[in-house]
């Protein structure tokens, strides 16, 4: 139980709140610190100028990804092609990779499955990317405003896209007792929004927006553990399979890499500079599948 009626939140919620003032303090001193390098013109613009230019950016950018496909050329195709066929040999375990998982529900911390619910929540998704974009624009900081739109941006159009794709599949959730191979297509009960993960989505697009800004490996790795805590806690809690989460941390980078290439033409801060790109590998071993994202 995560609140007391007469005593108020415990201990998981209040690490909860402290997780994201961690975060906020974080954004706020790479905006602060990035001020300090740069005082350039966006200092001499006013804030409602700036706050135009930049929800433009975001429905502009927004646009951008969902017409990439037509740019596509061998590379990209063949990106695609590695998604889905390791989405299709996850697919051949999901029900026993479900099975297993929802096995150990029962030993996971409590605040570990409340950070999970809220963090991969719309509501709780656009507090934080909204908060990091007001802080950039207030303080009139190119860099964190930047991040504040691809925040924005990725996040709508991967979740405005994974609630057609859940709508047009109507895959069952393994919570109901249906077997990973029951679809309902257009069937308006949640019950049958299971693919994509919508939390795996919203959570994993922040990760890799925000893994961008820093180039040490080992800072990079704890935001993408902590991005994936969302979609694992959906497995064990039996709303989503397996495949359900790998196609979604894939719409995500898809939607982070195409956004982020469209406002390097629009910004004059570059994450990491030419260091973009996703590319993916897929082995085989003695009874495992070995699906690897390098980005």
């Amino acid at each position: 139980m995560l609140f007391d009626k007469e005593k108020g939140p415990n201990k998981e919620t209040e690490t909860f709140k402290n997780l994201v003032l961690v975060f906020i303090v974080v954004f706020w001193s790479i905006g602060a610190q990035a001020q300090m390098k740069d005082q350039s013109d966006s200092l001499q613009t006013g804030r409602w100028e700036l706050f135009k230019y930049d929800m433009g950016n975001v429905f502009g950018g927004i646009v951008h990804s969902y017409s990439r496909p037509l740019h596509w050329k061998g590379e990209e195709w063949m990106t695609l092609g590695a998604v889905v066929a390791g989405t299709g040999l996850i697919y051949l375990f999901d029900e026993q990779v479900s099975q297993f998982a929802i096995r150990q529900q029962g030993g996971v911390p409590d605040f570990v499955n409340y950070y999970g619910a809220r963090v991969g929540s719309p509501t709780y998704n656009y507090m934080f990317t909204g908060g990091v974009y007001v802080t950039g624009l207030l303080i009139k900081d190119e860099r964190t405003r930047r991040l504040g739109v691809l925040l924005l941006a990725s996040a709508s159009s991967a979740g405005l896209l994974q609630q057609v794709v859940k709508s047009m599949v109507g895959r069952a959730r393994p919570e109901y007792g249906n077997g990973k191979d029951t679809f309902d297509p257009f069937n308006t009960n949640r019950s049958f929004h299971s693919f994509p993960s919508g939390h795996t989505i919203l959570a994993f697009t922040n990760a890799h927006a925000i893994a961008k800004q820093f180039k040490d490996p080992w800072l990079k790795t704890g935001i993408y553990v902590i991005g994936s805590v969302p979609g694992a806690t959906r497995l064990w809690e039996g709303q989503h399979w397996l495949t359900d989460i790998a196609l979604g941390v894939a719409i995500s980078i898809f939607m982070v890499e195409s956004i982020d290439g469209y406002l390097d033409s629009k910004y004059d801060d570059k994450f990491n500079g030419k260091e973009k790109g996703v590319s993916w590998n897929i082995g085989f071993g003695f009874g495992q599948i070995r699906i690897s994202g390098r980005f």
